[in-house]
């Protein structure tokens, strides 16, 4: 444990910081998966929707740089094939 206050005060931000960075890459995790599962089941119109409700999700994350913007781009773009490879 900290010694100093305000070493202490910056360990209690660290952690809320955390959890609060985890919930959200867990919002983008289950985004992806969404759309991995509509893809999966065939339906391609259920997983042009969840595609088009997932790309703000990702773009989000890479404007609170939780994620970088080229694994953000490579899902994206490998979510939108497996999405046009279904309709084709």
């Amino acid at each position: 444990m900290a010694n100093i206050k305000s070493a202490a005060k910056r360990a209690k931000q660290a952690e809320k910081n955390r959890q609060h960075n985890i919930a959200l890459r867990s919002r983008m995790r289950t985004a992806i998966k969404k759309v991995v599962k509509a893809v999966n089941s065939g339906d391609a119109t259920a997983a042009a929707e969840s595609y088009r409700q997932a790309v703000p999700v990702i773009d989000a994350m890479v404007g609170k740089k939780l994620v970088h913007r080229n694994k953000a781009a490579r899902h994206k773009s490998r979510l939108n094939r497996a999405i046009r490879d279904l309709q084709a």
